[in-house]
C-alpha cells in the first residue's frame, strides 16, 4: 500500500505543480485536475493489483471491479481534496483501505504535498511517518476543536447541516472545515482534532480514516451511533466520551 501510495504521489506532485499555471483558464485546470485523477486511480489499480492479484478494488473514478478473490476488497480515493488541488491548496491525499469479509483491516492515507503519511494496520496501531499516534484525550466539547463536512451545489442537506453547525457552535471551542474528508479523520487520529462528523461521504472517503481512528484508540459511529458508515455516508469519529457528546449535538439540532 505505501508502494503503491508513493509511486502514485510522484505523478500528483508534478501535476499539483502545474495547476498553478492553469488558473487564467476556467475549463484548464478543472480538466486538468480530472485527468489527474484518473491517472491516480490507475496508477494505484495497477501497483495494488501487482501486490495482490485477485482483490476486488472500489475506486472514486472507475467504480467496483471485481476480483476472483471474493474476501478482499481495495477502497481507494485517488485525490481526496479534488477542489483544494484545483485551486492550489496544499490539503489533498491518497486514501487506500483494505477490507477483509466486509471489516476494514488496513488503511493508509498520504499527503503528497507534506509529505506526512498516515498508515494503521488492525491490532497494529496507528501511526504517522512511522510515529505512534493517538486520539486526544479531552472529554469536554467545549475544551475541543471539531471538524466537519460542509454539504454544496447539489449534494446534501443544507438545512440539517445549518443546524447542525449552528447547534455544535455553541457547543465547541471551534469549528473547522478543511475540504478532504480522508485528511479530517486521519487528523482525529493523530490528535488534531478531537472530533469529526461528516454526512455525504462515500466508501472510499472513510474506508482508510476508520481504521487509523480506531487503531489510535479512537470510537467511530455513524450519526445515528450505529456502525453502518460506509452504506450510509455519515460518520462521526472522536475517543469515545466526544464521539457521545457530538452525537448528542447532532441529535438536539434535528429536534
Amino acid at each position: 500500500m505505501i508502494a503503491a501510495a508513493r509511486k502514485t504521489a510522484r505523478t500528483l506532485k508534478r501535476d499539483f505543480g502545474e495547476v498553478e499555471n492553469l488558473q487564467v483558464s476556467l475549463k484548464g485546470p478543472a480538466n486538468f485536475v480530472s485527468a489527474a485523477d484518473r491517472r491516480a486511480e490507475e496508477t494505484l489499480y495497477a501497483e495494488l493489483s501487482k501486490a495482490r492479484p485477485g482483490y476486488g478494488f472500489l475506486g472514486e473514478e472507475g467504480g467496483m471491479r471485481e476480483g476472483a478473490d471474493k474476501s478482499h476488497r481495495w477502497i481507494v480515493d485517488p485525490l481526496d481534496g479534488t477542489t483544494n488541488f484545483l485551486h492550489g491548496i496544499p490539503h489533498f491525499a491518497i486514501s487506500v483501505g483494505l477490507e477483509r469479509e466486509g471489516v476494514i483491516v488496513a488503511g493508509l492515507v498520504y499527503n503528497p504535498a507534506t509529505e506526512e503519511l498516515f498508515v494503521a494496520e488492525k491490532g497494529k496501531g496507528a501511526f504517522l511517518n512511522e510515529h505512534r499516534i493517538r486520539v486526544a484525550g479531552r472529554k469536554l466539547l467545549p475544551d475541543s476543536i471539531v471538524g466537519c463536512g460542509l454539504p454544496h451545489i447539489g449534494r446534501g442537506d443544507v438545512n440539517l447541516s445549518r443546524r447542525e453547525i449552528g447547534t455544535m457552535q455553541v457547543n465547541v471551542s471551534g469549528l473547522r472545515y478543511l475540504g478532504a474528508s480522508a485528511l479530517d479523520l486521519a487528523y482525529v487520529a493523530a490528535g488534531r482534532f478531537d472530533a469529526y462528523w461528516d454526512r455525504i461521504l462515500q466508501p472510499w472517503d472513510m474506508a482508510a480514516g476508520i481504521i487509523l481512528v480506531r487503531e489510535a484508540g479512537g470510537y467511530v459511529s455513524d450519526c445515528d451511533g450505529g456502525e453502518d458508515m460506509l452504506s450510509n455516508g455519515h460518520i462521526i469519529a472522536g475517543n469515545e466520551a466526544i464521539n457521545k457528546e457530538v452525537l448528542r449535538v447532532l441529535k438536539a439540532a434535528k429536534a
